[in-house]
Formats: C-alpha cells, sequence, structure tokens
C-alpha cells in the first residue's frame, strides 16, 4: 500500500493488501492442526479427502515408485533439475565452507568457542502449486544434505506432478510423503503414525501453509514465512520498459497474490511501462493470473530523486529487487533490505527461480529487513561451548561472584564461590 511521503508519487497503487488477505485463515488452519496432533494419519487422510481429492492409505513413496518417477521423467527435463540440483549443491557447498569452528583462549585459562551443527532432521514442504515447480525440491532438500542433516522428510500434494517425486528423490530426500497443506505441516511439527516429527520445517507453500508454519513455530523451528511471491525494480532512465514489463509478468504469474512493482526517478520510464504490462498482457498465456495480480498488487512508484528511490525500495524490502540504474552495481552497493538481489538487466530473477544456484526460498511482506532467505546456515546451529583451567576461574569468578551478590542471586553467587575455593584447594 503506499507510503505517505511527498517524495513519492504512486502512478499506480495497489488496491488491495496481502496481510489483511491472510487473516481469514488462522481459524480453519488452528482446528487442521489440532486435529492431525490429536488423531494422526486419520486426520492427515480426511483432510487429503476434503480439500485435494485423494484417498491414499499409504502416504509414503515407496522406494520403487520413487525410481518409477525417476524413469519416466523426460530426458531433457532430468538433465536440467540435475544441473540445477549441482548449481545449487556448488554455492551451499561453498557458503558451508565460509562457517567455520571457532576454539579461542580469550583468557590464560578461559576457552571459548562454537561448533557448527546440523539440524538433526528436518521436513522440507514442497508446493505443489498451479504449475509443477521443479525447483522447489532443489531448494529446500540439497542445501540440507550440503549441510549433513541426518534426515529430510519431503512433503508434497497428492496432486502435485510425478515429476516432483522425481526431483526430491534426485535432491536427496531420505522420505516422500504425499500429503500436502496445512495437515502436512501438522503432520511434519507433531509426527503422526506414518510421519516422524522433524525439528525443523523448510519450503514455501501457499497461505494455508504459511499460516501452519506460523502456528507451529516453537513446536518446531521454521525457515521464515513467506507470504505471496514479490518482485519490484528500481530504476533510472536507463531502464527498459520493455525488460522490465516483461520481468514483472514473469513473477506476477506465480499468483494472483503476486506483488509487483516499478520504482524509479524517470516519469517517461514509468508510464512505458505501465502501458508495456498491458500490451504484453494481450498475448500472454498466463495472462489470467499475471493480469489480477498486476491489477490488484502492481505498483509502480515515481520517486523524486535517487535517495527517495532507494528509501523506498528498502522500506519496501522486496523478495526479488532488480536494479536497472545507469552504474547498477554502485547502486547495489546503497540499498540494504531485500531478499535477494539482481545486479544490472542481464540479472533476471528466473535464473534464480530455476537453476543459477541462489536459493529461491527468500523473505516476503517486508521481512527483508531482518533476515535474509534460505542457506545452508538455515540447516545448521552454531552452539558455543566453554571450558576454563584455574587461571581462568581466578579471572572470571570474582567479577561473577560480585555481580551474584549484587542481584541477591545466592545460589549463582554459591556456585561461583565454589570453584575458587576447589582452585584454593588444588593450587
Amino acid at each position: 500500500m503506499p507510503f505517505p511521503d511527498d517524495s513519492l508519487t504512486y502512478l499506480k497503487a495497489a488496491r488491495r493488501n496481502s496481510f489483511q488477505d491472510n487473516d481469514a485463515l488462522a481459524g480453519t488452519v488452528k482446528t487442521v492442526l489440532e486435529d492431525v496432533r490429536a488423531r494422526g494419519d486419520a486426520a492427515v487422510r480426511d483432510y487429503g479427502r476434503a480439500f485435494d481429492k485423494s484417498d491414499l492409505e499409504r502416504f509414503e513413496v515407496s522406494a520403487a515408485e520413487r525410481a518409477e518417477t525417476v524413469a519416466r521423467m523426460d530426458g531433457a527435463a532430468r538433465e536440467d533439475a540435475e544441473f540445477a540440483i549441482t548449481r545449487v549443491r556448488d554455492f551451499a557447498e561453498r557458503q558451508r565452507a565460509t562457517m567455520l569452528p571457532l576454539e579461542a583462549e580469550v583468557l590464560p585459562g578461559l576457552h571459548l568457542g562454537h561448533r557448527v551443527i546440523p539440524i538433526a532432521r528436518v521436513g522440507a514442504y514442497v508446493p505443489g502449486g498451479r504449475y509443477p515447480l521443479l525447483s522447489a525440491p532443489v531448494m529446500t532438500i540439497v542445501p540440507a544434505r550440503v549441510a549433513g542433516c541426518d534426515e529430510v522428510v519431503a512433503c508434497l500434494p497428492p496432486t502435485a506432478h510425478p515429476d516432483m517425486v522425481a526431483v526430491c528423490h534426485l535432491s536427496g530426500a531420505d522420505r516422500i510423503f504425499r500429503i500436502g497443506g496445512a495437515q502436512a505441516i501438522a503432520a511434519m511439527a507433531y509426527g503422526t503414525e506414518s510421519v516422524p516429527a522433524v525439528d525443523k520445517i523448510f519450503g514455501p507453500g501457499n497461505a494455508y501453509v504459511n499460516e501452519a508454519k506460523r502456528q507451529v513455530f516453537g513446536t518446531v523451528g521454521i525457515d521464515q514465512l513467506a507470504g505471496p511471491s514479490e518482485i519490484y525494480v528500481v530504476a533510472d532512465e536507463t531502464g527498459d520498459p520493455r525488460m522490465i514489463a516483461t520481468d514483472l509478468l514473469a513473477q506476477a504469474e506465480h499468483d494472483v497474490m503476486t506483488r509487483v512493482g516499478l520504482i524509479t526517478t524517470d516519469r517517461a520510464l514509468a508510464e512505458a511501462t505501465i502501458a508495456e504490462v498491458e500490451r504484453q498482457l494481450t498475448d500472454l498465456s498466463t495472462a489470467g493470473v499475471a493480469g489480477q495480480a498486476w491489477r490488484d498488487y502492481g505498483e509502480v512508484v515515481l520517486c523524486a530523486d535517487t535517495a527517495a528511490m532507494l528509501a523506498c525500495s528498502d522500506r519496501i524490502a522486496a523478495e526479488h529487487l532488480q536494479v536497472h540504474t545507469r552504474d547498477p552495481h554502485a547502486t547495489a552497493r546503497q540499498l540494504r533490505n531485500y531478499g535477494s538481489l539482481f545486479i544490472g538487466p542481464l540479472a533476471s530473477v528466473v535464473y534464480s527461480d530455476k537453476c543459477c544456484g541462489t536459493n529461491h526460498t527468500l523473505p516476503t511482506l517486508g521481512a527483508g529487513r531482518y533476515t535474509g532467505g534460505l542457506w545452508v546456515g538455515s540447516y545448521l546451529k552454531v552452539c558455543t561451548h566453554q571450558w576454563l583451567e584455574p587461571a581462568g576461574v581466578a579471572a572470571v569468578a570474582p567479577p561473577a561472584i560480585r555481580q551474584s551478590a549484587r542481584e541477591g542471586l545466592e545460589g549463582h553467587r554459591r556456585a561461583a564461590a565454589l570453584r575458587t575455593e576447589l582452585n584454593s584447594v588444588t593450587a
């Protein structure tokens, strides 16, 4: 929705609000979660019939069925999936190499450190969606394997394309279940007779899945609350309206609630982009979805100057942010809030969405102000430890004793003092 700012002029404003459009789901999701927690597989089966029109006695995909889905994949589809898996694995391995254990003697006899520990069992929710998004399982399963998680459990709607099962297998899922929606999140959070409870749940889904993740957080970890997809472009007078319109509509075809927008300092570019979007919608095969997203959630913001453009972008904190300016790298260095940044006109969101190696599971609805997207570190815990020698006790015990006494915490004071007594005995 428009920001009250005199430096901004909305040539096109969104007419709906993504936050408010999701509010009505909470009660329905709460019922599903409580039912699955109480009745397990029976409830999952009932909701599968109601929501997915499926009637499965067994949810888990067998080894033979997994092998069959892989064997039946079109050769080019498998080749492209494996290309994406390789690229995502390579980038995740490079990221993992930056995360190192730490051991340091910070004072004589005082040793501090941390370990980088994989989460034991993770769940990957794989959306069925409007289209078979073969990149989705790659993004949530491959980093888990690189991180070293003991077990990866994947859930996807029973109506999902068979190739989705195949890519879950190729990406390295240990177990695959044909369960979708809020009931899948409940099954992974609480466990059922068939589905093991996991420690953390990853992956985007529809509004019901997102709300379910919000409600189970605490019982399990979650990667983030991913709302409808978003793309914004920051551009000056050098921007190409045809390219910008093409990229906006490419993302808009994901879902009728996709947020798309242009933030620019150039009125001519803004007006030309609006016209170009409307022109392209006349022959876009997915115009039924993309056009509704554009009408309901599309924005074109004209900014008084570059500073206003950058400030507007940072307030929105878009999931995908493309930079189309005269010096895109200089502009990129001035931006701080986004899910993933696409610098220059050759860097299209579609490459990240599909196969270039960066993860496409990213923060939405302004969450880019405080978090980044999914990465190999999301599957790891950095846990500290400490150990002390007598010299370390001599250094830290006196201030710990004094502080505990000031706070009236006698048990704390005694615990610290006991070590000094033992020190004096062994000295």
